[in-house]
């Protein structure tokens, strides 16, 4: 047990350490003095984007320490060591002795970027953490046309009288991302003609009853909208047992077309809307056209399009 006077001295104590640290806290938050500091380490940061945008491959080393920590926007597991954070940024590192120094993009001088909502805390004479916003994007006169939004905390690392990137958590930011998602796009033409590969090879999984390919291109939470069977409905289970139904039926597909087509792309989601025409052959030689139209949905997952949902209206 403690005797009361040293508990009195110690209650003493704590008080007056945790008002001090709340002065300097306050004194800190009003008024550091380290205006050049900040300026520096502002200045490094902006000197990285710009090497990002110019593909500068040895300043983008140059601003980062060896001992360099921290995760990036595909990283699952925390990168380790300037080589690591080379790679990872699609980068080989260590580079070869005949690789090109200095700026390496042609179209650097049409992009920018511009970094907002930047803040620097100093923990110590010689550790600092930056957050901040940037926008990297198209150049439109005195405009900046965004292609994406990066949220950054960076920490910073005075060594031999300079400040460098020792740590950095980067992400796209979520608020941005999701605003975007939600806004049209327009898919580069191999992603279109990706797109409806997927499309066609649905389709004709389906007639030629491709387990294989069934099972890949049309995931478990997928809902048709039947409008000719008995139930409104369909799951996976059930297109699974009509696909192996034609087929037993012995009517081989001999003709696929999509005359029009139309698509909406929101992020990784696509919607199709397509005029059909299918030809199918009976085992006795007699062929049948069926005509329609279609609006069918993909999902871009594990950079595949799979279909999830679609709705057919036959044409009669």
């Amino acid at each position: 047990m403690l005797n009361p006077l040293r508990s009195l001295f110690l209650t003493a104590l704590v008080a007056l350490t945790v008002t001090a640290y709340g002065q300097t806290a306050a004194s800190t938050a009003a008024g550091d003095n380290r205006e050049a500091d900040r300026a520096a380490i502002r200045a490094h940061i902006e000197s990285i984007c710009q090497a990002f945008i110019d593909w500068d491959i040895n300043k983008i080393r140059a601003t980062h320490t060896e001992d360099w920590r921290g995760f990036l926007e595909r990283s699952q597991t925390p990168i380790k060591g300037i080589d690591e954070y080379m790679r990872a940024n699609g980068i080989p590192w260590p580079q070869p002795a005949n690789a090109p120094k200095g700026a390496a993009n042609p179209d650097a001088a049409s992009r920018g970027f511009k970094v907002f909502d930047f803040d620097v805390h100093f923990y110590s004479p010689e550790l600092a953490v930056v957050c901040f916003n940037v926008d990297f994007g198209q150049k439109s006169g005195g405009d900046l046309i965004t292609n994406v939004r990066y949220r950054i905390m960076d920490v910073y690392a005075k060594r031999n009288g300079q400040w460098n990137q020792a740590a950095s958590h980067t992400v796209i930011d979520p608020a941005w991302r999701a605003q975007q998602m939600a806004q049209p796009a327009t898919l580069s033409p191999p992603a279109k003609q990706q797109l409806l590969q997927a499309r066609e090879a649905v389709w004709r999984a389906f007639f030629t009853n491709d387990r294989a390919q069934l099972d890949k291109l049309v995931p478990a939470d997928t809902i048709v909208l039947e409008v000719t069977g008995e139930k409104p409905f369909m799951k996976k289970a059930d297109i699974l047992a009509a696909a192996k139904q034609l087929a037993q039926s012995g009517q081989k597909l001999v003709r696929l077309e999509f005359p029009q087509t139309e698509m909406q792309v929101y992020g990784d989601t696509a919607i199709i809307y397509t005029t059909y025409l299918y030809e199918l052959e009976n085992p006795q030689g007699a062929r049948h056209t069926s005509v329609g139209r279609a609006t069918e949905i993909f999902v871009r997952r594990g950079g595949v399009w799979v279909n999830p949902g679609w709705h057919m209206t036959p044409v009669k």
